[in-house]
């Protein structure tokens, strides 16, 4: 019979990528959302409404491709944004897809929380140095390609 050593469940949460990304991932997140609470969003909020500024309209799938999400988790995500009128559907260029693009409320909204995520964002650069900070961008964006390829 064989005997099997006990397994160590500490040392596969200190080992495993998911668990260290996910506690980091909560870790910033809230505090981004302590930092954006004066603009009356959250962190996951303006990533999207970032994201959706960039262009003057983003269809569903071209917003879950660039931000690595699965559609039903953006629909999820954007509803939020539409109640409060920071975003509004519009006529896409293929009809057979949904757009979304910022309102001038959704413009305003950026426009308060952008000094906020900048001062948040001055923080953290200066907590890990810059250079740790570069590397650290560079490792997460090598990490997501690697992931996308498996």
């Amino acid at each position: 019979m064989e005997v099997s050593e006990p397994i160590n469940y500490r040392q596969i949460n200190a080992r495993c990528s998911c668990f260290n990304l996910r506690k980091a991932t909560r870790a910033v997140t809230q505090y981004y959302d302590h930092c954006l609470e004066p603009a009356g969003i959250r962190a996951t909020q303006f990533t999207l409404l970032v994201s959706m500024a960039s262009v003057s309209a983003h269809t569903l799938t071209e917003m879950a491709s660039t931000l690595v999400m699965d559609r039903t988790t953006l629909t999820r995500n954007l509803k939020p944004l539409e109640k409060l009128g920071l975003i509004e559907t519009v006529e896409p260029r293929d009809k057979r897809s949904k757009a979304y693009a910022l309102t001038d409320k959704g413009r305003e909204t950026l426009a308060k929380g952008i000094p906020l995520w900048n001062n948040a964002q001055t923080k953290i650069v200066a907590g890990l140095g810059q250079e740790r900070f570069e590397h650290l961008l560079k490792e997460l964006d090598f990490l997501t390609k690697v992931i996308a390829e498996m």
